[in-house]
Protein backbone atom coordinates (compact mmCIF):
# COMPACT_ATOMS: atom_id res chain seq x y z
CA UNK A 1 0.00 0.00 0.00
CA UNK A 2 2.70 2.49 0.87
CA UNK A 3 4.70 1.21 -2.54
CA UNK A 4 1.47 2.44 -4.25
CA UNK A 5 0.55 5.65 -2.43
CA UNK A 6 4.94 6.63 -3.35
CA UNK A 7 3.93 5.91 -6.83
CA UNK A 8 0.91 8.10 -7.00
CA UNK A 9 2.96 10.62 -5.39
CA UNK A 10 5.66 10.45 -7.94
CA UNK A 11 3.03 11.01 -10.30
CA UNK A 12 1.61 14.29 -8.96
CA UNK A 13 4.71 15.27 -9.03
CA UNK A 14 5.70 14.96 -12.11
CA UNK A 15 2.72 16.73 -13.56
CA UNK A 16 3.18 19.61 -10.72
CA UNK A 17 6.74 19.71 -12.31
CA UNK A 18 5.60 19.73 -15.92
CA UNK A 19 2.90 22.31 -15.29
CA UNK A 20 5.10 24.92 -13.51
CA UNK A 21 7.73 24.19 -16.70
CA UNK A 22 4.71 25.01 -18.88
CA UNK A 23 3.82 27.93 -17.32
CA UNK A 24 7.34 29.51 -16.95
CA UNK A 25 7.45 29.30 -20.85
CA UNK A 26 4.32 31.69 -20.86
CA UNK A 27 1.96 31.99 -24.07
CA UNK A 28 3.88 31.72 -27.43
CA UNK A 29 2.54 34.82 -29.30
CA UNK A 30 1.28 34.18 -32.42
CA UNK A 31 3.76 36.05 -35.37
CA UNK A 32 2.68 37.26 -38.86
CA UNK A 33 5.73 37.64 -40.73
CA UNK A 34 5.12 40.68 -43.71
CA UNK A 35 7.92 40.86 -46.08
CA UNK A 36 7.83 43.62 -48.70
CA UNK A 37 10.16 43.18 -51.43
CA UNK A 38 12.37 45.44 -51.42
CA UNK A 39 11.45 47.91 -48.70
CA UNK A 40 14.75 50.25 -48.24
CA UNK A 41 14.47 51.24 -44.21
CA UNK A 42 15.11 54.87 -45.16
CA UNK A 43 11.12 54.65 -46.62
CA UNK A 44 10.73 54.50 -43.56
CA UNK A 45 13.09 55.63 -40.69
CA UNK A 46 13.52 58.60 -43.32
CA UNK A 47 10.21 59.02 -44.66
CA UNK A 48 9.97 63.01 -43.91
CA UNK A 49 12.86 63.09 -45.74
CA UNK A 50 11.08 61.74 -49.11
CA UNK A 51 7.69 63.04 -48.26
CA UNK A 52 6.36 59.28 -47.67
CA UNK A 53 2.69 59.30 -46.78
CA UNK A 54 2.49 56.17 -44.50
CA UNK A 55 1.08 57.06 -41.47
CA UNK A 56 0.82 53.61 -40.35
CA UNK A 57 4.05 52.47 -41.17
CA UNK A 58 5.06 55.31 -39.37
CA UNK A 59 3.90 54.48 -36.12
CA UNK A 60 6.45 51.20 -36.42
CA UNK A 61 9.29 53.33 -34.98
CA UNK A 62 7.70 54.54 -31.76
CA UNK A 63 5.31 51.58 -31.02
CA UNK A 64 8.08 48.70 -32.17
CA UNK A 65 11.27 47.96 -32.56
CA UNK A 66 13.58 48.80 -35.35
CA UNK A 67 16.90 48.05 -37.31
CA UNK A 68 18.29 50.97 -39.15
CA UNK A 69 19.53 48.42 -41.69
CA UNK A 70 19.60 44.54 -42.20
CA UNK A 71 23.00 43.62 -44.21
CA UNK A 72 21.71 41.02 -46.93
CA UNK A 73 23.21 38.12 -48.27
CA UNK A 74 25.12 37.16 -51.44
CA UNK A 75 23.56 37.57 -53.83
CA UNK A 76 20.58 40.17 -52.82
CA UNK A 77 17.83 38.76 -54.43
CA UNK A 78 14.41 37.35 -53.86
CA UNK A 79 14.49 33.95 -53.35
CA UNK A 80 18.09 33.56 -51.83
CA UNK A 81 16.80 36.36 -48.81
CA UNK A 82 13.64 35.29 -48.46
CA UNK A 83 14.83 31.72 -47.59
CA UNK A 84 17.48 32.85 -45.33
CA UNK A 85 14.78 34.70 -43.64
CA UNK A 86 13.12 31.88 -42.64
CA UNK A 87 16.26 29.54 -42.03
CA UNK A 88 18.64 32.32 -40.42
CA UNK A 89 21.76 30.50 -42.66
CA UNK A 90 23.59 31.59 -45.83
CA UNK A 91 22.38 30.06 -49.09
CA UNK A 92 25.47 28.38 -49.29
CA UNK A 93 23.86 25.99 -46.28
CA UNK A 94 19.98 26.48 -47.10
CA UNK A 95 20.69 25.64 -50.84
CA UNK A 96 18.90 28.22 -52.76
CA UNK A 97 21.67 30.11 -54.51
CA UNK A 98 19.74 32.31 -56.52
CA UNK A 99 16.30 33.31 -58.04
CA UNK A 100 16.20 31.06 -60.97
CA UNK A 101 17.51 27.59 -62.09
CA UNK A 102 21.40 27.27 -63.40
CA UNK A 103 20.51 26.60 -66.84
CA UNK A 104 22.75 26.80 -69.34
CA UNK A 105 21.61 25.50 -72.66
CA UNK A 106 18.25 27.54 -71.78
CA UNK A 107 16.02 24.38 -72.01
CA UNK A 108 13.86 25.20 -68.39
CA UNK A 109 11.79 27.91 -69.57
CA UNK A 110 12.91 30.46 -66.82
CA UNK A 111 11.88 27.68 -64.04
CA UNK A 112 12.75 29.38 -60.51
CA UNK A 113 13.47 28.16 -57.41
CA UNK A 114 9.92 27.50 -56.59
CA UNK A 115 9.97 24.35 -54.26
CA UNK A 116 10.55 24.05 -51.24
CA UNK A 117 11.97 20.29 -50.92
CA UNK A 118 15.03 22.56 -52.34
CA UNK A 119 15.29 24.05 -48.87
CA UNK A 120 17.91 21.94 -46.88
CA UNK A 121 18.12 22.95 -43.38
CA UNK A 122 14.79 22.98 -41.29
CA UNK A 123 12.43 26.58 -41.57
CA UNK A 124 10.59 28.43 -39.33
CA UNK A 125 7.43 26.81 -40.57
CA UNK A 126 9.13 23.19 -39.21
CA UNK A 127 10.04 24.86 -35.98
CA UNK A 128 6.07 26.23 -35.59
CA UNK A 129 4.89 22.88 -36.68
CA UNK A 130 6.93 21.40 -34.12
CA UNK A 131 6.97 23.90 -32.04
CA UNK A 132 3.04 22.74 -31.62
CA UNK A 133 1.40 25.36 -33.49
CA UNK A 134 -0.28 25.31 -36.92
CA UNK A 135 1.23 27.39 -39.83
CA UNK A 136 0.10 29.75 -42.43
CA UNK A 137 1.53 31.24 -45.88
CA UNK A 138 0.85 33.22 -48.51
CA UNK A 139 2.84 34.29 -51.77
CA UNK A 140 6.36 33.65 -50.15
CA UNK A 141 9.14 32.51 -52.40
CA UNK A 142 10.15 29.19 -52.18
CA UNK A 143 6.76 27.53 -50.42
CA UNK A 144 5.14 25.21 -53.29
CA UNK A 145 4.94 22.12 -51.37
CA UNK A 146 5.98 23.00 -47.74
CA UNK A 147 4.83 20.32 -46.23
CA UNK A 148 5.20 22.00 -42.76
CA UNK A 149 2.63 24.52 -43.98
CA UNK A 150 -1.11 23.79 -42.51
CA UNK A 151 -2.41 26.46 -44.87
CA UNK A 152 -0.72 27.35 -48.23
CA UNK A 153 -0.95 29.16 -51.28
CA UNK A 154 2.47 29.22 -52.78
CA UNK A 155 4.25 32.08 -54.98
CA UNK A 156 4.50 30.03 -58.05
CA UNK A 157 3.33 30.56 -61.89
CA UNK A 158 2.70 29.34 -65.39
CA UNK A 159 3.92 32.32 -66.95
CA UNK A 160 6.01 35.06 -65.90
CA UNK A 161 3.17 37.92 -67.03
CA UNK A 162 -0.46 36.41 -65.69
CA UNK A 163 -2.30 39.19 -67.18
CA UNK A 164 -0.59 38.14 -70.47
CA UNK A 165 0.50 42.47 -72.02
CA UNK A 166 -3.19 42.50 -73.22
CA UNK A 167 -5.44 39.97 -71.54
CA UNK A 168 -4.40 36.92 -73.43
CA UNK A 169 -3.96 34.69 -70.56
CA UNK A 170 -5.79 31.43 -70.08
CA UNK A 171 -8.34 31.91 -67.84
CA UNK A 172 -8.08 27.95 -66.75
CA UNK A 173 -4.56 28.81 -65.18
CA UNK A 174 -5.95 30.44 -62.37
CA UNK A 175 -6.88 26.96 -61.39
CA UNK A 176 -2.74 26.19 -60.83
CA UNK A 177 -2.65 27.98 -57.80
CA UNK A 178 -5.33 25.89 -56.51
CA UNK A 179 -3.81 23.10 -57.38
CA UNK A 180 -0.64 23.76 -55.69
CA UNK A 181 -2.42 25.20 -52.50
CA UNK A 182 -2.84 23.65 -49.29
CA UNK A 183 -5.17 22.12 -48.33
CA UNK A 184 -7.24 21.45 -52.19
CA UNK A 185 -10.28 23.38 -50.85
CA UNK A 186 -8.61 26.28 -49.85
CA UNK A 187 -8.84 28.76 -52.30
CA UNK A 188 -12.48 27.88 -52.86
CA UNK A 189 -13.06 28.13 -48.97
CA UNK A 190 -11.74 31.31 -48.48
CA UNK A 191 -12.93 32.66 -52.03
CA UNK A 192 -16.53 34.19 -50.64
CA UNK A 193 -14.96 36.09 -48.27
CA UNK A 194 -11.95 37.32 -49.85
CA UNK A 195 -12.94 37.23 -53.49
CA UNK A 196 -10.96 36.06 -56.15
CA UNK A 197 -7.13 34.97 -55.85
CA UNK A 198 -4.57 35.86 -58.71
CA UNK A 199 -3.62 34.23 -61.55
CA UNK A 200 0.20 32.60 -60.69
CA UNK A 201 1.55 35.81 -59.87
CA UNK A 202 0.69 39.36 -60.40
CA UNK A 203 3.22 41.55 -58.72
CA UNK A 204 0.82 44.38 -59.07
CA UNK A 205 -0.97 46.52 -56.23
CA UNK A 206 -3.78 44.72 -57.08
CA UNK A 207 -1.97 41.19 -56.63
CA UNK A 208 -0.81 42.21 -52.90
CA UNK A 209 -4.51 43.55 -52.27
CA UNK A 210 -5.86 40.25 -53.34
CA UNK A 211 -3.10 38.30 -50.75
CA UNK A 212 -3.74 40.58 -48.28
CA UNK A 213 -7.27 39.91 -48.44
CA UNK A 214 -6.41 36.18 -48.33
CA UNK A 215 -3.94 36.69 -45.25
CA UNK A 216 -6.52 38.61 -43.23
CA UNK A 217 -9.25 35.68 -44.08
CA UNK A 218 -6.82 33.07 -42.74
CA UNK A 219 -6.08 34.70 -39.69
CA UNK A 220 -10.10 35.68 -39.21
CA UNK A 221 -10.58 32.24 -39.30
CA UNK A 222 -8.10 29.95 -38.96
CA UNK A 223 -5.61 31.98 -36.43
CA UNK A 224 -2.46 30.05 -37.22
CA UNK A 225 0.11 30.53 -34.55
CA UNK A 226 3.37 31.53 -37.61
CA UNK A 227 2.11 32.74 -40.15
CA UNK A 228 3.85 34.35 -43.55
CA UNK A 229 2.97 36.83 -46.30
CA UNK A 230 4.97 38.27 -49.80
CA UNK A 231 4.19 41.80 -50.80
CA UNK A 232 5.42 42.07 -54.49
CA UNK A 233 4.11 45.24 -55.76
CA UNK A 234 7.36 47.47 -54.40
CA UNK A 235 9.97 45.69 -55.96
CA UNK A 236 8.15 45.55 -59.56
CA UNK A 237 7.78 49.43 -58.84
CA UNK A 238 11.20 50.14 -57.99
CA UNK A 239 12.31 48.02 -61.15
CA UNK A 240 10.44 50.10 -63.62
CA UNK A 241 10.88 53.43 -61.90
CA UNK A 242 13.96 53.29 -59.96
CA UNK A 243 13.69 53.64 -56.18
CA UNK A 244 11.92 56.49 -54.25
CA UNK A 245 10.74 57.66 -57.50
CA UNK A 246 7.13 58.95 -57.44
CA UNK A 247 5.65 55.57 -58.64
CA UNK A 248 7.38 53.28 -56.19
CA UNK A 249 6.19 55.63 -53.10
CA UNK A 250 2.41 55.75 -54.54
CA UNK A 251 2.94 51.91 -54.52
CA UNK A 252 4.42 51.97 -50.65
CA UNK A 253 1.83 54.65 -50.13
CA UNK A 254 -0.61 52.02 -50.66
CA UNK A 255 0.89 49.27 -48.83
CA UNK A 256 0.30 51.47 -45.71
CA UNK A 257 -3.32 50.56 -45.85
CA UNK A 258 -2.76 47.03 -46.26
CA UNK A 259 -0.01 45.89 -43.41
CA UNK A 260 -2.31 48.36 -40.90
CA UNK A 261 -5.48 46.24 -42.37
CA UNK A 262 -3.03 42.63 -41.37
CA UNK A 263 -2.30 44.16 -38.43
CA UNK A 264 -5.22 44.89 -37.20
CA UNK A 265 -6.35 41.16 -37.98
CA UNK A 266 -3.79 39.59 -36.64
CA UNK A 267 -4.78 41.37 -33.23
CA UNK A 268 -8.33 40.55 -33.64
CA UNK A 269 -7.33 37.03 -33.90
CA UNK A 270 -5.05 36.97 -30.96
CA UNK A 271 -4.39 40.44 -29.03
CA UNK A 272 -1.04 39.04 -28.17
CA UNK A 273 -0.09 38.71 -31.66
CA UNK A 274 3.64 40.10 -32.67
CA UNK A 275 3.88 41.35 -36.32
CA UNK A 276 7.11 41.46 -38.19
CA UNK A 277 7.50 43.41 -41.00
CA UNK A 278 11.06 42.42 -43.20
CA UNK A 279 12.59 42.87 -46.51
CA UNK A 280 14.59 41.15 -48.46
CA UNK A 281 16.75 43.36 -49.88
CA UNK A 282 17.04 47.23 -50.69
CA UNK A 283 17.27 48.95 -54.34
CA UNK A 284 19.58 51.39 -56.10
CA UNK A 285 19.39 52.90 -59.75
CA UNK A 286 20.81 51.07 -62.42
CA UNK A 287 22.60 53.37 -64.89
CA UNK A 288 24.60 50.54 -67.62
CA UNK A 289 24.54 47.20 -68.43
CA UNK A 290 27.64 44.80 -68.42
CA UNK A 291 27.28 42.48 -71.33
CA UNK A 292 29.24 39.37 -69.88
CA UNK A 293 28.06 36.82 -72.20
CA UNK A 294 30.00 38.91 -75.21
CA UNK A 295 33.54 38.04 -73.88
CA UNK A 296 32.65 34.21 -73.08
CA UNK A 297 31.05 33.75 -76.35
CA UNK A 298 34.02 36.09 -78.04
CA UNK A 299 36.75 33.47 -75.93
CA UNK A 300 34.62 30.73 -77.47
CA UNK A 301 33.30 29.19 -74.23
CA UNK A 302 30.15 29.83 -74.92
CA UNK A 303 28.83 28.67 -78.80
CA UNK A 304 25.89 30.28 -79.93
CA UNK A 305 23.39 30.53 -83.14
CA UNK A 306 20.71 32.49 -84.27
CA UNK A 307 17.18 31.00 -84.08
CA UNK A 308 15.77 32.04 -87.10
CA UNK A 309 12.48 32.52 -86.18
CA UNK A 310 12.56 34.35 -83.06
CA UNK A 311 16.25 35.79 -83.89
CA UNK A 312 17.23 35.22 -80.34
CA UNK A 313 21.00 33.72 -79.74
CA UNK A 314 20.19 30.22 -78.42
CA UNK A 315 23.13 28.18 -76.77
CA UNK A 316 24.46 25.11 -77.93
CA UNK A 317 27.46 24.77 -76.14
CA UNK A 318 29.37 25.90 -73.23
CA UNK A 319 32.49 25.10 -71.54
CA UNK A 320 32.03 27.81 -69.09
CA UNK A 321 29.38 30.55 -68.54
CA UNK A 322 27.99 33.01 -66.62
CA UNK A 323 24.98 32.60 -64.12
CA UNK A 324 23.36 36.47 -63.62
CA UNK A 325 22.09 37.49 -60.34
CA UNK A 326 22.13 41.32 -60.96
CA UNK A 327 23.88 42.92 -59.92
CA UNK A 328 26.56 40.15 -60.03
CA UNK A 329 27.22 37.00 -61.62
CA UNK A 330 28.13 33.77 -60.92
CA UNK A 331 30.67 31.77 -63.95
CA UNK A 332 29.76 27.69 -63.53
CA UNK A 333 32.12 25.61 -65.18
CA UNK A 334 30.84 22.26 -67.40
CA UNK A 335 33.37 20.33 -65.78
CA UNK A 336 34.23 21.03 -62.05
CA UNK A 337 37.98 19.57 -62.91
CA UNK A 338 38.58 21.52 -66.18
CA UNK A 339 41.38 23.29 -64.42
CA UNK A 340 42.47 24.36 -68.43
CA UNK A 341 39.22 26.27 -69.04
CA UNK A 342 39.19 27.68 -65.32
CA UNK A 343 42.59 29.18 -65.91
CA UNK A 344 41.01 30.68 -68.92
CA UNK A 345 38.36 32.37 -67.53
CA UNK A 346 40.14 33.78 -64.47
CA UNK A 347 42.77 35.51 -67.40
CA UNK A 348 39.87 36.51 -68.95
CA UNK A 349 38.27 37.79 -65.89
CA UNK A 350 41.60 39.42 -64.79
CA UNK A 351 41.78 41.38 -67.51
CA UNK A 352 38.44 42.82 -67.39
CA UNK A 353 38.28 43.70 -63.80
CA UNK A 354 41.62 45.52 -64.97
CA UNK A 355 39.55 47.87 -67.07
CA UNK A 356 38.11 50.59 -64.94
CA UNK A 357 35.15 50.99 -68.03
CA UNK A 358 34.04 47.58 -67.36
CA UNK A 359 31.94 48.04 -64.44
CA UNK A 360 33.09 45.33 -62.30
CA UNK A 361 34.53 45.84 -59.03
CA UNK A 362 36.44 42.62 -57.80
CA UNK A 363 36.45 39.20 -58.93
CA UNK A 364 35.84 36.34 -56.48
CA UNK A 365 37.37 33.07 -56.11
CA UNK A 366 36.14 30.10 -54.50
CA UNK A 367 37.58 30.46 -50.78
CA UNK A 368 35.90 33.99 -50.82
CA UNK A 369 32.90 32.97 -52.26
CA UNK A 370 33.18 30.52 -49.31
CA UNK A 371 33.61 32.78 -46.53
CA UNK A 372 30.36 34.62 -47.78
CA UNK A 373 28.10 31.78 -47.78
CA UNK A 374 27.59 32.23 -51.90
CA UNK A 375 27.34 29.89 -54.55
CA UNK A 376 29.12 26.78 -53.63
CA UNK A 377 30.25 24.99 -57.11
CA UNK A 378 31.05 28.22 -59.06
CA UNK A 379 34.58 28.88 -59.96
CA UNK A 380 34.16 33.03 -59.46
CA UNK A 381 31.82 35.33 -58.81
CA UNK A 382 32.16 38.81 -60.61
CA UNK A 383 30.78 41.78 -58.45
CA UNK A 384 29.45 44.51 -60.20
CA UNK A 385 30.51 48.52 -59.38
CA UNK A 386 26.81 50.36 -57.91
CA UNK A 387 24.51 51.04 -61.01
CA UNK A 388 25.90 48.35 -63.17
CA UNK A 389 24.23 45.44 -63.58
CA UNK A 390 24.48 42.26 -65.50
CA UNK A 391 22.88 42.36 -69.45
CA UNK A 392 21.60 39.58 -71.28
CA UNK A 393 22.82 41.07 -74.74
CA UNK A 394 25.16 38.44 -76.81
CA UNK A 395 26.97 40.96 -79.47
CA UNK A 396 27.66 44.35 -79.01
CA UNK A 397 29.59 46.51 -76.76
CA UNK A 398 30.36 44.86 -73.48
CA UNK A 399 28.75 48.09 -71.26
CA UNK A 400 26.18 49.77 -72.52
CA UNK A 401 23.81 52.79 -71.13
CA UNK A 402 20.37 51.85 -69.30
CA UNK A 403 18.60 55.15 -71.15
CA UNK A 404 16.17 55.16 -68.50
CA UNK A 405 15.75 55.66 -64.82
CA UNK A 406 15.48 51.83 -63.21
CA UNK A 407 16.25 50.37 -60.27
CA UNK A 408 17.64 47.16 -59.19
CA UNK A 409 19.40 44.72 -56.60
CA UNK A 410 21.48 41.82 -56.75
CA UNK A 411 24.59 43.91 -55.80
CA UNK A 412 27.04 43.31 -53.10
CA UNK A 413 25.26 43.39 -49.78
CA UNK A 414 28.53 45.25 -48.83
CA UNK A 415 27.16 48.49 -50.47
CA UNK A 416 24.55 50.26 -48.47
CA UNK A 417 22.23 50.55 -50.91
CA UNK A 418 21.38 47.07 -50.62
CA UNK A 419 20.46 46.79 -46.89
CA UNK A 420 17.06 45.81 -45.82
CA UNK A 421 14.39 46.25 -43.15
CA UNK A 422 13.07 44.77 -40.19
CA UNK A 423 10.51 46.18 -38.21
CA UNK A 424 8.92 44.40 -34.67
CA UNK A 425 5.58 45.34 -33.04
CA UNK A 426 2.97 44.03 -30.93
CA UNK A 427 2.30 42.23 -27.14
CA UNK A 428 6.43 41.85 -25.47
CA UNK A 429 8.13 43.83 -27.73
CA UNK A 430 9.97 47.00 -26.68
CA UNK A 431 9.17 50.73 -28.16
CA UNK A 432 11.26 53.01 -29.69
CA UNK A 433 14.02 50.86 -29.81
CA UNK A 434 16.33 51.41 -32.27
CA UNK A 435 18.63 48.01 -32.88
CA UNK A 436 21.57 50.13 -35.69
CA UNK A 437 22.85 47.75 -38.28
CA UNK A 438 21.69 44.11 -37.93
CA UNK A 439 22.51 40.56 -40.28
CA UNK A 440 19.57 39.03 -42.10
CA UNK A 441 20.44 35.67 -40.14
CA UNK A 442 19.58 37.08 -37.32
CA UNK A 443 15.88 37.43 -37.74
CA UNK A 444 15.04 34.04 -38.17
CA UNK A 445 16.08 32.81 -34.49
CA UNK A 446 14.62 36.44 -33.08
CA UNK A 447 11.28 35.31 -34.68
CA UNK A 448 11.83 31.42 -33.30
CA UNK A 449 12.29 33.27 -29.87
CA UNK A 450 9.05 35.25 -29.99
CA UNK A 451 7.45 31.78 -30.87
CA UNK A 452 9.09 29.92 -28.20
CA UNK A 453 10.28 27.59 -30.45
CA UNK A 454 13.95 25.81 -31.36
CA UNK A 455 15.59 26.27 -34.76
CA UNK A 456 19.15 25.31 -33.75
CA UNK A 457 20.37 25.59 -37.40
CA UNK A 458 20.33 29.14 -37.42
CA UNK A 459 23.64 30.12 -35.50
CA UNK A 460 23.29 33.77 -35.39
CA UNK A 461 22.49 35.51 -32.00
CA UNK A 462 18.76 36.34 -31.65
CA UNK A 463 17.71 40.21 -31.24
CA UNK A 464 17.11 41.71 -28.20
CA UNK A 465 13.43 43.07 -28.73
CA UNK A 466 11.92 42.14 -25.78
CA UNK A 467 11.33 45.37 -23.36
Amino acid sequence: MERISRRIFMRWMTAVLLATALMQMGHAAPVLMISIDGLKPEYITQADAHGMKIPYLRTLLREGTYAEGVVGIWPTVTYPSHTTLITGVWPAEHGIYNNLEFDPLQHYSGAWNWYAPLIRVPTLWTAAREGGLRTASVGWPVSAGATDVDWLIPEYWRSADPSGGSGTANPEDRLLIAAVSRPATLLKELEAKAGEYMMGNETSIGGDEAKTRYTMEILRRLKPGFMTLHLSSLDDAQHAHGPFSAEADADLEALDGMVERLTKAAVAADPEAVVVVVSDHGFMTITHLVNLYIPFLQAGLVEATVNPATKIPVITAWKAEPWSAGGMAAVMLKDANDHATEQQVKAMLDKLEADPASGIAQVLDREAMKTRGAFPGAAFLVVLKPGYYVGAATSGDLVTVIPAARGSHGFSPEYPEMRASFFAVGAGIARNRDLGLVDMRQIAPTVAKILKVQLPTAKEKALHVEP
